[in-house]
């Protein structure tokens, strides 16, 4: 009897968010699958992509997909959705009618799909001018062996993916987000009169809805008073999200905040699905020991042995003056640091300055470079987190707190300023048994070194959707438009991107 390999391609779902809406799945049926009916001479013919040859070189030509194992993975990429990508991607929907080119189509698909699981379908180097974060090391030919061998290849490719909570909640949100963009039941907000606390307003309801949907209200808030009144807890959920945003947290639903809840289904899951991708690029054992730098979101997280031992804001690059996407042990404390100000900095902000500013803000040349000498203006503050990489990139203090109170931090040039950074360092220093050191060499004003006893691995990140401490998924502008990078290397269309402007006239600081 003749057997079938069904491969169901579920259209609602695999749109992934991208354009059109669909409310049928079609079927593919791949015709029986014997290894016996494929010659070696068809099989080296038929196999054109040299990791499929390298695994039949291996194998001496010999074909090894039966109907068990070429069903097993059809079924693994069926679920490819969960992962935010298209079966379609992966296996043709055309039937080869030929065996050896069945069985050459099969292996190609189970290489590409455990790659693009893995290490992502995209790479980060070839996208980005900059990216030097740690990424997954796989050899999928050895590994598709193997699954072939133990007849698992399903249980394998599912295990390439990243297997942490935040990729599964980021996965669940997708399906959630690509199902409510394919039912076409999404109620946006209607415009009008601003929405503020006290009023009642037909559109309240709906307000609280995408509050609810955001994670800025709990999926079980109900109001005794009804659904049209803004109440101040709808307020405080308002401005949480204002602030996430970076605008003004008045509380108050403008063209702006309306803006934010009206982001379409189809452009969450498209965000979702690049962040899951960024997520793919990431080596899959994070240092039990690290600094986490999330430039979307300005914050950073210390983890000491596994556990989350600090978490604080941050300032980042701002438009123009991105921070990179790095991955650089931070190896030294610098007590009172100078600064040499780079040449971008000096051609673009230091040409017009006089000798009354340069004076002021205790700025000297040395060798034919800019120098600002320790003190209370010193662009690095009191103290620098020395970070060994050849963009000049690292944290540090800064005289100008202010920007810390902002709910939009993307206003360096390119390092990453601390909150607090005096308190954070007294952290690692203690936490190294440095204390002492770092104490009597912050107190003499002079510049001064204090090497770490053990390097601490920093990853600058760049993830627009995240999961929080409450287990929530969050969400944050694309600030330097880098989503829409990674969106179009995959193959989607464009989304609505919420533009984050350049601070101008601000001051000189890294």
């Amino acid at each position: 009897m003749r057997s079938t390999i069904s491969i169901i391609l579920a259209s609602a779902a695999l749109s992934l968010a991208g354009c059109g809406r669909s409310d049928s799945a079609h079927s593919v049926e791949w015709a029986e699958v014997n290894p016996d009916d494929v010659s070696p001479a068809a099989l080296k013919a038929a196999v054109s992509d040299p990791a499929s040859r390298k695994f039949y070189e291996a194998r001496n030509w010999k074909a090894v997909w039966t109907d068990g194992l070429a069903q097993d993975l059809a079924d693994t990429i069926h679920r490819a959705p969960e992962h935010a990508l298209l079966p379609t991607m992966f296996l043709p929907e055309a039937t080869p009618e030929d065996p050896a080119r069945r069985e050459a189509e099969l292996t190609k698909a189970a290489l590409a799909y455990g790659l693009a699981l893995a290490q992502g379908r995209v790479n980060p180097v070839e996208v980005f001018q900059v990216y030097t974060l740690p990424r997954p090391k796989v050899d999928m030919v050895a590994g598709l062996t193997k699954a072939i061998q133990d007849e698992n290849v399903g249980e394998w490719l599912e295990a390439q993916a990243p297997q942490t909570e935040e990729y599964q909640a980021l996965s669940k949100a997708f399906l959630h987000y690509a199902q409510l963009a394919s039912s076409g039941t999404e109620q946006p907000i209607a415009a009008g009169e601003p929405l503020k606390v006290g009023v009642t307003d037909p559109r309240v309801g709906r307000l609280i809805d995408g509050l609810r949907e955001n994670g800025y209200l709990a999926a079980d808030y109900a109001q005794s008073e009804g659904d049209q009144l803004f109440a101040p807890q709808v307020e405080a959920a308002v401005k949480a999200l204002q602030r996430d945003y970076g605008l003004k947290d008045d509380g108050v639903v403008g063209p702006d905040t309306l803006a934010i809840l009206n982001t379409s289904a189809q452009d969450r899951a498209r965000q979702i699905a690049v962040n899951m991708e960024r997520r793919r690029w990431l080596a899959r054992e994070a240092p039990q020991t690290r600094i986490d730098v999330n430039t979307a979101a300005t914050f950073l997280e210390y983890w000491k042995d596994g556990r989350l031992r600090d978490r604080r804001v941050v300032v980042v690059g701002q438009t123009d003056w991105e921070t990179p996407q790095l991955g650089s042990p931070m190896f030294r404390l610098v007590a009172n640091p100078d600064w040499t100000v780079p040449r971008s900095i000096e051609q673009d902000e230091l040409a017009s300055k006089g000798a009354a500013y340069f004076a002021a803000q205790r700025i000297v040349q040395k060798n034919g470079r800019y120098v600002q000498l320790p003190g209370p203006k010193n662009a690095l503050g009191q103290v620098k987190f020395d970070m060994q990489n050849t963009h000049a990139i690292y944290l540090h203090d800064t005289p100008s707190k202010a920007l810390f109170q902002s709910a939009e931090r993307h206003g360096s040039h390119g390092c990453v300023r601390v909150f607090d950074a005096l308190g954070f360092a007294d952290l690692i220093a203690a936490d190294q048994g440095l204390t002492e050191d770092f104490a009597a060499k912050l107190a003499k004003g002079d510049t001064a070194f204090v090497q770490l006893k053990q390097k601490i691995p920093v990853r600058l990140l760049y993830h627009t959707a995240y999961l929080d401490g409450a287990n929530q998924i969050r969400f944050r502008a694309d600030a330097y438009g880098w989503d829409e990078l990674v969106s179009a290397a995959l193959g989607r269309p464009k989304s609505v991107r919420q533009k984050v402007k350049r601070r101008d006239g601000g001051d000189i600081g890294p």
